[in-house]
């Protein structure tokens, strides 16, 4: 629940429990609950191995055990108490600063899990370097710009050979738009790959050893001073350096003056958004259904023909969809059933993945499918026949494919083993499925430091497998069938990413296009080509000038070059490196990585999981005023303390503030405890709040005794303060249905009382000389009259409290531009306030690009028990 004590907030729901163990490692502690032994030694012993590897970059130690949480896919992560905002599909692992935690999911390939472990752990070298410096602090981070730190944690996991980040840089040459330091703080130039390029031009012209300097003179000073400092030259000369370093390096592999396409570009900025992605294209050619921003705020499906690209609909929103918290938008596409009826697609719904069926014509939903024992799958594929469904699902942490029927719902496991299997398409009469696995590069070992994916073809009725070993070493991806059975991929085999065919009658490939940035999706391994079996078209989403087109074209518009099947050569998918000479330390153990030693799982320690409850976080700031006057001396004091405890899991909190504003009366704090271990949240809080109101009177010609017989003619200044004291107690409790409902309710119980002090002030009448100060308690009744229609009234009071909550709204700048939200709820109050009340508060946002329409009922209605109680 991210939205505590607020009227609205979408919530952060704990599907399950999850019972958690400990591997301990010798630098790590492995919070685990898989029951796949192997999967989590593997692990630890990656972890190992990373904290080597960026140790010899670091020069830094960890001396306590830094944790790890590792779940068991993306679905569980989401759920995570470690992180308490809302962790989107696009989040692919997070380390947090004030315990150090790794928290990260297994994904559906083992490249994947390998750099995202490494990635992470840079962030903790960062943290740990950072927070335990001589000169730096906690504090010192807010100095370092994003794209220094993600980029720096990319290139340490994977280096400076990169197809992917490759294209990027490319793309920038190509388009003169290569950003100045000042504009990659921008973010229409993503972190990730603009900041690993930068430590690429960083390392490659000063070596490896420049990497810890840099960083930490950057949290100190701030990157200006930190490149001065560091290099002992100016921001302006080294902006220069960069800027230069990708073009120079770049423009050999330019061949034109821009992208040569091929066809006709359908699905556009123009029509639609600039991410258009995962096309699926119908088997009768007419129709593709894609992923797109073009409503800004969400990720939505849409339907368009495949021939002009006009828009039909959209086909499903999260907005209308509220209970789908969100799409597998970053890695799979959908599939179409074999008449071009239905369309299949994964979402997330409930803490898992689920298949959902949409008439491809209307958009209503047809079903929505749990597949028996997978809760995290991708990639689904519709057999011919239409009778079942292949998907790539993660089981325990292994990846594999399995078939679901729709007759019986009965799941079926196609393959079995250690390797990934992703990107699955059916031949035309449904004998073979293509698709694509990492198991020749995990047997032959990486290459470039990465294991990387070939092409195999599966069986269906004998379920033998055959891999393709062309193009060792590229990754080749995404296959698909052709109405001819030829398969067409993807593949960065000379360092671009092109689109190919693979000839099944005689094994021979050609190369079908020659683009100079690249087809390509979000990530690495997203689907961007999609074939009809019925009729001859292709779609392929190409990347330029920063945003994702959609193109459709006949085969025979297509180059028809024939390409050997050994042909690789990686220059053009390289970073920078302007100084052969530099000390390239990364690189040199990433390409040897199957060549250093792992450490034996026999030296890891199995142990219970233990809370280890701590402090968090210490806040707040105290300042102290003296005063001296002829009645005596006074002093104020203002300030407070923030304390934030809490455990490894982040499931048990207890949060603190201590204050205190004038006097010792004024000193207030509360304490409050969340437990977030199970589905129903709930907390308790205890407090004692001081607040203070009061008035001004003027007496002129005040006789003010001096003495037993004498008297002064004075001017009297009063300060009549009034102070109220509460003392609560509270319980509340929120229960999520899903991640946009929710009920909550809560009881409080608490007494009031005052304390009135007088504080006169003299001075010498008409001459405004300063004579002194007095003060005493004035006795103050039970009930006081702030007014006609308010009173405060001493003594003890509780109330109940529920209220059932919506929130589906998109938030712009200010406000939200597009969903829903709505609270209806109800309070009691029993004691020193006696009345009941009901709130109904409905808000509807309808984005109509570029305007935000809104509508708004409320009503909020009170019943007193007796006048103004």
């Amino acid at each position: 629940y991210n939205a505590n004590a607020q009227s609205f907030g979408r919530n952060k729901p704990q599907y399950r429990s999850f019972k958690f163990k400990i591997k301990e490692t010798p630098h790590f502690d492995l919070y685990y609950y898989l029951k796949n032994t192997e999967k989590v030694n593997e692990e630890a012993q990656y972890a190992e191995l990373w904290y080597k590897l960026h140790q010899a970059v670091f020069q830094d130690t960890f001396y306590e055990k830094n944790p790890i949480l590792l779940y068991d896919n993306h679905s569980d992560f989401q759920q995570t108490n470690a992180i308490s905002g809302l962790l989107g599909i696009g989040t692919g692992g997070v380390t947090e600063a004030f315990k150090n935690r790794v928290v990260i999911p297994l994904t559906f390939t083992n490249q994947q899990n390998f750099h995202v472990l490494g990635h992470e752990l840079v962030h903790a070298f960062q943290y740990h370097t950072i927070i335990n410096g001589d000169s730096t602090s906690l504090r010192s981070l807010q100095n370092l710009p994003l794209w220094m730190v993600e980029g720096m944690a990319e290139y340490l996991s994977i280096g400076r050979e990169d197809p992917f980040t490759a294209m990027w840089m490319r793309d920038a040459v190509l388009n003169d738009d290569v950003p100045t330091l000042k504009k990659l703080n921008d973010p229409e130039y993503f972190p990730y790959r603009y900041g690993q390029a930068f430590w690429s031009f960083v390392t490659g012209t000063w070596g490896d050893e420049a990497i810890k300097p840099l960083f930490v003179n950057t949290a100190l000073l701030g990157i200006r001073d930190a490149i001065d400092s560091t290099f002992h030259i100016s921001y302006k000369q080294f902006d220069t350096l960069w800027v230069n370093s990708i073009n120079n390096y770049y423009n050999n592999f330019i061949k034109y003056d821009k992208e040569k396409t091929i066809g006709r570009k359908v699905i556009s900025d123009k029509n639609a958004g600039k991410m258009n992605v995962s096309p699926s294209l119908s088997p009768n050619g007419r129709y593709v259904i894609f992923i797109s921003e073009k409503d800004v705020f969400t990720t939505d499906w849409y339907l368009a023909k495949a021939g002009d690209g006009k828009i039909l609909k959209k086909l499903s929103s999260k907005v209308r969809d509220a209970h789908l918290e969100n799409y597998n938008f970053l890695e799979s596409s959908g599939t179409w059933s074999p008449r071009s009826k239905k369309f299949a697609f994964i979402a997330f719904a409930k803490g898992r993945n689920i298949l959902v069926i949409k008439d491809a014509k209307t958009g209503k939903t047809l079903e929505e499918i749990k597949p028996k024992g997978l809760k995290a799958f991708t990639n689904p594929a519709w057999s011919p026949d239409g009778k079942f469904i292949v998907m790539t699902a993660l089981v325990e942490g292994q990846t594999d494919l399995f078939a679901y029927y729709f007759k019986t719902g009965k799941v079926v496991r196609l393959t079995n083993d250690i390797y990934s299997e992703i990107h699955s398409d059916f031949s035309v009469d449904g004998k073979k499925l293509v698709f694509a696995t990492d198991e020749l590069s995990m047997k032959n070992g990486r290459d470039r430091g990465k294991w990387t994916f070939n092409i195999a073809v599966l069986d269906m009725q004998t379920k033998k497998k055959a891999n393709l070993p062309f193009f060792p070493g590229a990754n080749n991806l995404n296959p698909v069938f052709d109405k001819n059975n030829n398969i067409y991929f993807l593949s960065d085999r000379d360092g671009f990413r092109n689109m190919y065919m693979y000839n099944s009658e005689n094994g021979k490939i050609y190369q079908k296009t020659d683009f100079v940035v690249g087809i390509s999706g979000i990530t690495e391994y997203s689907p961007a080509i999609s074939l009809s079996k019925k009729t001859d078209r292709v779609l392929y989403t190409l990347y330029n000038d920063k945003t994702y087109s959609i193109y459709q074209a006949r085969s025979n518009k297509f180059l028809n070059k024939e390409v050997a099947v050994d042909d690789v050569e990686m220059a053009a998918g390289r970073l920078p490196k302007p100084n052969r000479e530099a000390t390239d330390i990364i690189n040199t153990n990433l390409a040897k990585l199957d060549k250093l030693k792992l450490d034996d799982p026999s030296i890891f320690k199995d142990k219970p999981y233990r809370p280890k409850f701590r402090l968090d976080y210490v806040g707040g700031g105290t300042s102290v005023g003296v005063g001296n006057a002829t009645f005596g001396t006074y002093t104020g004091l203002a300030g407070g303390v923030d304390l934030l405890f809490s455990d490894i899991l982040g499931n048990n909190q207890l949060y603190s503030r201590l204050a205190m504003n004038g006097e010792i009366y004024d000193f207030g704090g509360q304490v409050v405890y969340m437990n977030r271990s199970n589905r129903i949240n709930w907390g308790l809080g205890i407090s004692h709040i001081p607040n203070s109101l009061g008035y001004q009177t003027y007496t002129p010609n005040f006789l003010l005794p001096v003495s037993e017989t004498d008297t002064l003619l004075t001017d009297k200044y009063t300060i009549n303060l009034l102070r109220v004291f509460d003392e609560r107690m509270s319980l509340f409790w929120h229960y999520p249905f899903s991640t946009t409902l929710r009920i909550e309710g809560g009881i409080d119980g608490g007494f009031r009382s005052f304390r009135w002090d007088e504080i006169n002030d003299y001075y010498s009448a008409g001459t405004y000389y300063y004579i002194g100060r007095d003060r005493e308690k004035v006795p103050v009744p039970d009930t006081i009259a702030l007014s006609q229609y308010f009173r405060l009234i001493k003594g003890y009071s509780s109330s109940i409290n529920f209220a059932l909550v919506g929130d589906n709204s998109y938030n712009g700048l200010t406000s939200p531009l597009a969903g829903y939200k709505y609270r209806i709820g109800f309070e009691k109050y029993f004691g020193t306030d006696d009345y009941q009340s009901v709130l109904t508060d409905m808000r509807y946002y309808y984005w109509l690009k570029p305007v935000s329409f809104a509508a708004r009922f409320m009503s909020y209605l009170r019943f007193e028990n007796k006048v103004n109680s």
